[in-house]
């Protein structure tokens, strides 16, 4: 093997892999980064990859690509997981196995290496996306090749990396994990290893804490184009502004912090809590533009395929065909999701306070008690007796085969 291409953070585990290849597959390392808005501080970040031994190293700016292209299209189809987990890691990943592919291919590198372990789901998202979109590639995964990897945790990562003179900052252990990008911020492990322990309140990044909110409630206006948001107040942002906007906003008034346990695709159940401020407002307002634009029979079969959407999201499946057809479908039914809604913010939640829209389909006169001359009420009859028909019938056969019931 004579190029690997790394997934590359620069901190203990991924520096201990790059040294690790090396030495292991006598190749040239070339590393990646991905900026998608997880506010790490990315100087030197090359300086330092090239003094741990690598070639090259990639640092890209996804932001609006994350937006644009991952997030916004998955908020179309309200994708939400088991009822409440917005997918926020989920989607990040087949972005970032993407340019480890398209790396890959420029450099002409015959493998690709991520340091994600043999227990999660991001190993699957990882690998998922690069086989699709790189039938031959070889993958390194180097936590689940006991017979090379001879290291058991983090103990054993610092000392190999003292060993070898690998340049790393390493500070006192969390008592949690955390992964953060444009659309939220993850907590994992640790101290919410047990569901019955209460997270601590100072466990956040993106939002406040409910007793320092403030008192008075915030209007927001979101301003939608074909199910995608285009704008805040009318003001007019690019994808990731507006993400960031909305999670300033959201934060501040405690919006978007869940504490569920998950079930991973691996099999395992899994205790997270996440903040997502600015796509849960988003998703919020997305649904109440629908209500008005969207007819009954469309929006009953599409809100049919967000369950089946939100697994493939979280699974890895992105670039699958049946993602892709059933995107096509979410986007044929966007045509008319057009117009603005507007939302109250206090003390964690978000509530509708109104909505409108050139393609309303919300008729005044119909719905009006007061109107007469555009409805009538009699016509209802008719229909109520041809739906209850088939119950009529099951129940005159139900009395006649139980007479005595």
């Amino acid at each position: 093997m004579k190029k690997v291409v790394l997934a590359y953070s620069g901190g203990l585990d991924t520096s201990v892999i790059l040294t690790w290849l090396r030495e292991t597959y006598d190749c040239e390392v070339i590393c990646f980064c991905a900026n998608l808005g997880q506010e790490e501080e990315l100087d030197g970040l090359d300086a330092k990859a090239k003094r741990t031994g690598a070639s090259k190293c990639y640092i890209r700016d996804l932001e609006e690509e994350f937006a644009r292209d991952y997030v916004f299209p998955m908020m179309q189809a309200n994708a939400i997981y088991e009822g409440a987990y917005l997918l926020g890691t989920s989607i990040a990943r087949p972005l970032i196995a993407k340019h480890l592919v398209e790396i890959a291919k420029a450099e002409g590198a015959e493998a690709i290496c991520h340091g994600a372990t043999g227990k999660g789901n991001d190993q699957v998202r990882f690998e998922l996306t690069a086989y699709a979109l790189k039938p031959d590639i070889q993958i390194i995964a180097p936590w689940r090749m006991p017979e090379v990897w001879k290291f058991k945790g983090r103990t054993d990562l610092i000392k190999y990396a003292d060993e070898k003179k690998i340049p790393i900052t390493v500070s006192a252990a969390k008592p949690y994990s955390m992964d953060r990008n444009l659309l939220h911020i993850s907590f994992e492990g640790g101290i919410l290893e047990d569901p019955w322990t209460e997270a601590p309140d100072d466990m956040r990044v993106l939002t406040k804490s409910i007793k320092d909110t403030p008192d008075e409630a915030e209007y927001v206006v979101i301003s939608f184009q074909d199910g995608l948001p285009v704008a805040v107040n009318g003001q007019a942002l690019s994808p990731a502004k507006l993400m960031r906007e909305l999670n300033r906003i959201g934060g501040k008034h405690g919006v978007g912090r869940i504490d569920i346990v998950e079930n991973r695709y691996v099999g395992m159940k899994s205790r997270g809590v996440y903040e997502t401020p600015g796509g849960t407002i988003l998703h919020h307002a997305h649904r109440a533009l629908e209500s008005i634009t969207m007819d009954r029979e469309v929006m009953f079969l599409r809100d049919s395929f967000i369950p089946t959407y939100a697994r493939m999201v979280y699974n890895g499946f992105w670039f699958a065909p049946e993602r892709e057809m059933l995107q096509a479908a979410i986007a044929y039914s966007q045509q008319n999701v057009t117009g603005d809604v507007r939302v109250k913010l206090f003390k964690g939640l978000v509530t509708v306070a109104g909505r409108k829209s050139p393609h309303t389909l919300y008729n005044p006169e119909i719905a009006s008690f007061e109107k007469e001359n555009v409805y009538n009420q009699a016509d209802a009859t008719g229909f109520i007796k041809l739906n209850a028909l088939r119950l009529r019938v099951r129940a005159a056969a139900q009395a006649k085969a139980n007479p005595t019931a």
